[in-house]
């Protein structure tokens, strides 16, 4: 097949493997249409639908044989793994799984390969993270149910599957290559049409498939085409090798204003770097949303990320989302930041590495943030950008916590009442420290290397790290004890907490009787804390509770440049 795309590489510019790369993504389209039209009482079927599409992927288009095979040993491994009774049966899977992995990311850089290539280990990040979930799902199904969190309670596996089902779940076409992944029991979901009985969802031909479901997946695909032409076109030009270049080097900083000619950095004359710096940034990620949003599109048209109805009836299809470009790129903190970019492996990490470290009835601490990020750094392969990013990661997922958490509430108003303008600066300042600190942090995670690394952040002039490490200093020098007098202080009233005091007399309403007769509310003095801070609300598990950011995994998959 190779002889019908040639002609459309060369044209592009784009490697061959590139080219084929996006034919996948986008014949899963009307695969997906056909995919969904088969019923769902017949749901081999669709197992078997899925495996078939999988495998003209990896052979006649991408001629990858061993990458499948290795794929299917991984997947047979874990299969049978999965049926042991040992506690310990999820990090088996883990260990087997990511050891696999990071062989291959060694075999990768021992050969060279280019991100151009495709090659084995991007469809094994994905495939890593369905196994693990996959057996923890399962040890999570032989739990008591008073045990298990939200989370764990709807993802929960009871009954074994049969092989061709298991085979079905890993090989599901739409993100076999590049993800993102969903868990078994949402896999099932979207075979069995499970969603759509139990709320009796019709749609306009009677089908159990609600309406607007090609609107959005279509939507997405013109989205995902957007962002790849704003890639193949600019990317070249600008991205972040230029960082490390003598040209890049000779401009200033931050170009002063009226400064309309480049001279040697030697003082505030400044604006140049910084400025193209932040370019690089967005059209580096917008291969990662061009990717992301393409599959996504593919994985609604299956019947995959449905997630309501609207008061007007509209359809909602947010279950399949990996990224939010508008968030990222107008984050109010880096906290949304994370959690609008690559969030399907956000949830692997948080689920799947943190809490299951985490012991059982103890808050989640330093060692179990480090087992994290390593888990994630890891996972992403071999090179020293990685870990550089993801070292520097941790210090800013804490400065930007303590932000939150100190500087934040003295902005905040009542519960009820609209931003104020110092709230309003507040988040454009957000906005904006949130996004220069990403651009510079993400560097090492394209240039791969240390010398190259070390080089761009110097030609940037440390500049992140004075923000980050400033701002930890500013806090462990005593800075949190100076803002928290400046946090207002509001009078709320205390209801639904459902305790009664016997020594009062007074009731979980927060009302009290005399002689059978109600008095009045009590009221307590809270900090404004957070703009969805309420009282009695549902008890959340320690690990859920503890405001834990992942780590940064800031290019997911990172075999899809």
């Amino acid at each position: 097949m190779d002889a019908i795309f040639l002609p459309l590489s060369n044209a592009l510019g784009a490697s061959l493997d590139q080219v084929k790369l996006i034919f996948c993504l986008l014949v899963a389209y009307p695969l997906g249409s056909i995919y969904i039209r088969i019923p769902s009482d017949k749901p081999t079927l669709k197992h078997l639908f899925s495996i078939a599409v999988t495998l003209f992927y990896f052979f006649p288009m991408l001629n990858m044989y061993s990458a499948f095979f290795q794929l299917l040993v991984d997947v047979l491994v874990t299969y049978y793994l999965g049926k042991s009774h040992s506690p310990n049966m999820p990090w088996m899977v883990f260990g087997f799984a990511l050891g696999h992995l990071m062989i291959n990311h060694i075999i990768r850089i021992f050969y060279g390969f280019g991100y151009e290539t495709i090659e084995v280990t991007g469809p094994q990040m994905v495939l890593v993270m369905k196994l693990t979930t996959f057996a923890w799902n399962v040890v999570d199904g032989r739990r008591p149910a008073e045990d298990l969190d939200k989370w764990q309670t709807a993802k929960v596996v009871r009954r074994y599957p049969s092989l061709v089902e298991f085979l079905g779940y890993c090989f599901y076409f739409p993100g076999v290559l590049v993800g993102p992944y969903l868990e078994y029991a949402d896999y099932q979901d979207v075979v069995n049409e499970i969603t759509f009985k139990e709320r009796n969802i019709k749609g306009h031909k009677g089908r159990n498939v609600p309406d607007g479901r090609k609107r959005v997946g279509y939507r997405r695909m013109l989205m995902g085409l957007f962002y790849l032409g704003m890639f193949v076109v600019f990317h070249p030009s600008y991205n972040f090798s230029k960082l490390i270049t003598p040209e890049f080097a000779a401009k200033p900083f931050v170009k002063s204003a009226g400064d309309h000619y480049i001279r040697e950095v030697d003082s505030c004359n400044q604006m140049d770097r910084f400025a193209l710096t932040q370019i690089y940034g967005i059209l580096e990620r917008c291969k990662y949303y061009a990717i992301w949003t393409l599959t996504e599109g593919a994985s609604i048209l299956t019947g995959y990320g449905f997630t309501g109805i609207t008061p007007s009836g509209k359809t909602l299809w947010n279950g399949a989302a990996n990224v939010n470009a508008y968030v990222i790129e107008m984050p109010e903190n880096f906290k949304v930041l994370l959690d609008a970019w690559n969030m399907k492996t956000n949830v692997w990490l948080r689920e799947c590495v943190y809490k299951r470290v985490t012991p059982k009835d103890k808050k989640p601490g330093f060692k179990s943030s480090m087992i994290t990020f390593g888990t994630s750094a890891f996972w992403h392969g071999t090179a020293i950008g990685y870990y550089l990013t993801f070292f520097m990661g941790g210090f800013i997922t804490t400065v930007a916590r303590l932000v939150r958490k100190n500087i934040r509430p003295i902005f905040l108003n009542a519960p009820n009442q609209p931003p104020s303008l110092f709230k309003r600066l507040y988040d454009i300042i957000g906005i904006i420290t949130s996004l220069i600190v990403l651009n510079y942090v993400t560097a090492p995670f394209m240039l791969l290397t240390f010398k190259d690394s070390i080089q761009a952040w110097s030609n940037l002039g440390w500049y992140g790290h004075y923000i980050v490490f400033g701002g930890l200093a500013f806090f462990y020098a005593g800075g949190a004890r100076v803002l928290r007098p400046l946090h207002p202080k509001v009078q709320v009233q205390v209801q639904g907490l459902g305790v009664t005091s016997s020594s009062t007399g007074r009731h979980g309403n927060g009302i009290r009787k005399e002689n059978g007769q109600e008095v009045g509310k009590e009221t307590k003095v809270v900090a404004i804390q957070n703009d969805t801070d309420t009282i009695g609300s549902p008890v959340t598990p320690i690990a859920e509770k503890s405001g834990f950011q992942v780590p940064p995994p800031w290019a997911g998959i990172a075999r899809t440049q």
